[in-house]
């Protein structure tokens, strides 16, 4: 009787085809460097220098997922948005800090290595990268057989940026009378999506036949990198806020020194049509402002002389606007009014 030999790949894991996805990430990464040889991706660590313009730099790092929005990747057969998300979870939480973005890295796990998917994940976090200014360094793709189904994979990324010590965004910079603005979300980001997908399954809705929903559903999260630091470069903030899961009651108290209160008014907040679709599924307010940012991408905390001057670092749909104030109180929030859903 013939013996069966085993090997790697006839147990799932095709290591020619990991070798070659690398050799891919290393061509796009160095076009997006201008041709420059990008010598991180594919060794055992990135090497990275700390900027010399910082005089005292400090290190900020984040890590974070896309959670289910990967699902709706999947059941609509398109993946170059969700790399852009990934990209944006990370760094959107470093400006928080008044960090800039240096470099970022990210882990591809699946249960088959596809290369058209995954050329087509790295491309959007190599766009990703390239809006809040950093470089992709490196990562890892794992393929895990008898770990994932067929077809399914995660995503997740790593970013590390760097802030000087007097630049660093704290809790002593806020103080009474500070206004809150709102920034405009790019739709839902990367929250919720468990809770949307139940209302599709549940509610039985096609959505390669939603053509509202299929564009909503996958529009990659605003990275917001950009504006802000140009702002911190001006010092026209004194605290800001990236909202994410938890919506904006949980991310903001994060950073309202005690004894002051952030005081919003709901019924400022200008909502997507997407937020007033979810909203039409019998979910309650106290549920939507929960999971979702609900129009609210990032919240800043500035001093009201500066308000014009901060609405001059964005355009278009992006413009901030008030939804509130800081008081005195002992509660970190206050949520007044309801939000006019419609």
């Amino acid at each position: 009787m013939k013996k069966h030999k085993f090997t790697y790949e006839k147990s799932g894991v095709n290591i020619n085809a990991a070798d070659n996805f690398v050799k891919f990430i290393s061509n796009i990464s160095s076009k997006n460097k201008g041709n420059k040889k990008f010598k991180n991706i594919g060794g055992f660590g990135s090497i990275s220098d700390i900027p010399k313009n910082f005089k005292k730099p400090k290190i900020v790092a984040s890590t974070d997922g896309v959670g289910t929005k990967i699902e709706i990747a999947n059941k609509l057969n398109k993946y170059d948005t969700i790399g852009i998300d990934l990209v944006a979870m990370c760094v959107n939480d470093l400006i928080v800090q008044g960090a800039k973005p240096l470099l970022f890295l990210d882990y591809i796990s699946i249960n088959k290595i596809d290369l058209k998917k995954l050329k087509s994940i790295i491309k959007g976090i190599v766009k990703g990268c390239k809006i809040s200014g950093c470089e992709l360094v490196g990562g890892e793709t794992a393929e895990m057989p008898g770990t994932y189904e067929k077809g399914k994979f995660d995503i997740a990324g790593f970013s590390v940026g760097v802030v000087d010590e007097k630049k660093i965004l704290n809790k002593k910079k806020i103080v009474k009378n500070n206004l809150i603005l709102a920034i405009p979300s790019s739709g839902v980001h990367s929250n919720g999506y468990s809770l949307i997908r139940d209302i599709l399954n549940k509610k039985k809705i096609n959505l390669k036949k939603k053509k509202f929903l299929k564009k909503e559903l996958l529009k990659p999260t605003k990275i917001y990198v950009k504006e802000v630091l140009s702002l911190i470069k001006k010092n026209l903030i004194n605290g800001c806020a990236n909202i994410t899961g938890g919506g904006i009651s949980d991310n903001i108290k994060r950073i309202i020194p005690d004894r002051l209160t952030a005081n919003i008014n709901l019924n400022k907040i200008k909502i997507k049509k997407i937020f007033s679709w979810l909203k039409k599924n019998n979910i309650a307010d106290k549920e939507m402002l929960r999971t979702f940012n609900c129009g609210v991408g990032f919240c800043l905390i500035i001093d009201p002389k500066n308000l014009d001057k901060v609405k001059k670092f964005f355009t278009g749909e992006y413009k901030p606007y008030v939804i509130g104030k800081i008081i005195s109180g002992k509660s970190k929030i206050k949520l007044n009014e309801k939000i006019n859903w419609s």
